[in-house]
């Protein structure tokens, strides 16, 4: 029996065992929404902007290692989500969107809601495609899953004009997808993967450059293992926080522009380099012609156009990161005899990175008079017991939370690191808070970033998804602001909120608990009333206006030239209250 091209839509979708759409509906979709409630097996998920939709789809892609899948009509409804194409483009996320498009009759005569959708997501997407023809749909939606998750996952767009999903045709769907020129390599070559083996043993002051592709491959037990049997200390990039416990003691945490001291000098000094499912990202590497000039460098990734593409790799291995860690580790347990010698020609190496811990270990000073929002981070921390899914958005407290929630597992730190979305974090919260009821999520924001999509607020009631948010309120755009006062004679050109909304009045107004710690001693009570409570609670909290994140790179900066406090020259005028400067063209009222 012939079905329509809705019907097929949403057949295809039970075929990819898709569960749970995100998205906002559209004249040109309605055949499709119409089919979709109409059956139980597939939730919508009705979000209050598309762009909130298509950060919902990574925010669960992320935390299940699933695709995440949106839905939106056309025009209007497709620009929408191009922010979150290209963020989960930037970082790798596998997302089917499925946008609604005019007839195919009038494709190009500037219909009403009609945007040239592939066009428009061509340099955005892993891969889009026009379906024209409903006999083509089933296929389409094949592949479009199959690309999404192989290979280097990406975004993948399909624009499903409206005569297509009313359309009908016989259905079947195909049990497998062969793309010509599109077969990406999973096992690495073994001969370089014994070279890289012999470079391993021999290394004194070797280092373990984690990257967002091992979350994305599930490499977690793999680098582990190869961390513990060769003593060589493990440092992650924004994206691939949680792909090695962060309290373990070869962990040393983030490295790059706000990376610990001791990760950093260990990156300067280290003579070998295995970089594991990472781009090399200027953020990571400083200036890159003082980026590990001692260094052999092993990189491994399953896109060959990322290796070479910043740095020199010594040694190139173009594979899964999973399966060619394993091809790695048999090997070096085949040497079990040199183990041991290997644990003792690093031991000196250990101790250097452990004395400039020491040196200059991650420190604030916290008083009875102004919340720093690093005790803020560290005592959430604390008190969800290294347990939680943690999405953030993007600033200052992006990097303090990187920095002091130290995560323990993968698929738990949700973020927005290529293309640093301001709007990511609550979105993203509440898709892995869908994909899971039961864990606590929690979102870390600010004001100026939270702002951005806070209207999702009323899909987090209407859904119950009792996402916890950690609102840490300073009054600025604070990592601008940091920059300006660093770089611009402290100019606060467009950085300063000025009149902010009551956001536990907000809150409220969405029928969600709205709580509020304006004082450091008020912050442990509102913190644990927060985590307890059973649906999603806004907590806002008071924080120094101006702290800044500190260690920094300065932009163009090596390794080894960090910043590690303000210089004399702000410390003196934060003394005298001077620091206090203008606002855009006038001088304004600015926090305490």
């Amino acid at each position: 029996m012939k079905k329509t091209g809705a019907d097929i839509f949403v057949e295809s979708l039970r075929h990819e065992g898709v569960k749970t759409v995100f998205g906002l509906p559209g004249g040109v979709v309605l055949k499709i929404f119409d089919v979709l409630c109409q059956q139980k097996d597939i939730e919508l998920v009705l979000t209050r902007h598309e762009q909130g939709a298509a950060h919902m789809a990574e925010g669960y892609a992320k935390a299940t290692g699933k695709p995440g899948v949106v839905l939106v009509t056309s025009g209007p409804g497709m620009t929408n989500i191009v922010t979150g194409l290209a963020d989960a483009y930037m970082d790798s996320v596998p997302l089917v969107a499925f946008t609604g498009q005019v007839s195919t009759n009038l494709i190009g005569n500037d219909a009403f809601q009609e945007a040239d959708n592939v066009g428009i997501s061509r340099p955005c997407t892993k891969h889009n495609v026009l379906v024209k023809d409903v006999n083509e749909l089933a296929q389409t939606i094949k592949e479009a899953f199959y690309i999404a998750m192989s290979g280097r996952p990406g975004p993948v767009l399909v624009d499903i004009p409206k005569d297509v999903s009313t359309e009908k045709a016989e259905f079947k769907y195909p049990d497998k997808v062969n793309l010509r020129g599109y077969n990406p390599t999973i096992s690495g070559n073994k001969h370089q993967i014994k070279q890289a083996a012999e470079e391993i043993m021999k290394a004194k002051k070797p280092m373990i450059y984690v990257g967002g592709g091992a979350v994305f491959s599930d490499a977690a037990d793999e680098i582990r293992e190869l961390a513990e049997m060769t003593q060589i200390p493990v440092t992650m990039t924004l994206m691939g926080l949680g792909s090695f416990p962060g309290t373990h003691p070869l962990a040393l945490g983030m490295l790059g522009m706000h990376g610990g001291y001791w990760t950093n000098m260990a990156m300067h000094y280290s003579d070998l380099l295995i970089a594991v499912g990472a781009r090399f990202d200027d953020r990571v590497t400083g200036k890159l012609s003082e980026f590990c000039p001692e260094a052999q460098v092993i990189h491994i990734d399953i896109d060959p156009t990322s290796i070479k593409k910043t740095f020199h790799a010594h040694i190139p291995i173009v594979g899964d990161v999973k399966a060619v860690l394993r091809q790695m580790n048999v090997m070096l347990r085949a040497r079990d005899g040199n183990v041991s010698e290997v644990k003792a020609l690093r031991a000196p190496w250990l101790k250097q990175i452990d004395e400039w811990k020491k040196a200059h270990p991650l420190t604030y000073k916290q008083d009875s008079k102004i919340t720093k929002p690093q005790f803020v981070i560290e005592r959430l921390f604390e008190l969800t017991k290294h347990n939680a899914i943690v999405a953030t958005d993007v600033g200052q407290h992006q990097m303090f939370a990187a920095q002091y929630f130290k995560g323990t597992k993968p698929r738990t730190w949700l973020t927005s690191g290529g293309l640093g979305t301001m709007g990511f974090g609550f979105p993203a919260a509440l898709g892995a808070q869908k994909a899971f009821p039961e864990k606590l999520v929690l979102c870390i924001t600010s004001e100026g970033s939270f702002q951005m999509n806070l209207q999702e607020m009323a899909t987090a009631v209407e859904h119950k998804l009792p996402v916890k948010i950690v609102l840490l309120n300073n009054g600025f755009h604070g990592m601008v602001r940091q920059w300006q006062d660093l770089f611009y004679e402290g100019r606060y050109s467009a950085s300063y909120l000025g009149k902010l909304p009551d956001f536990v009045k907000l809150a409220e107004a969405y029928n969600i608990l709205g709580l509020r710690a304006e004082k450091p001693g008020e912050v442990e009570s509102v913190l644990r009333e927060g985590l307890k409570h059973k649906g999603p609670v806004l907590m806002d909290i008071y924080t120094d206006p101006y702290e800044n994140c500190y260690p920094m790179i300065p932009a163009g900066g090596a390794h080894h030239e960090m910043m590690l406090e303000d210089p004399p020259e702000l410390t003196q005028a934060k003394k005298g209250g001077s620091h206090k400067r203008k606002v855009d063209e006038g001088e304004g009222v600015l926090p305490a």
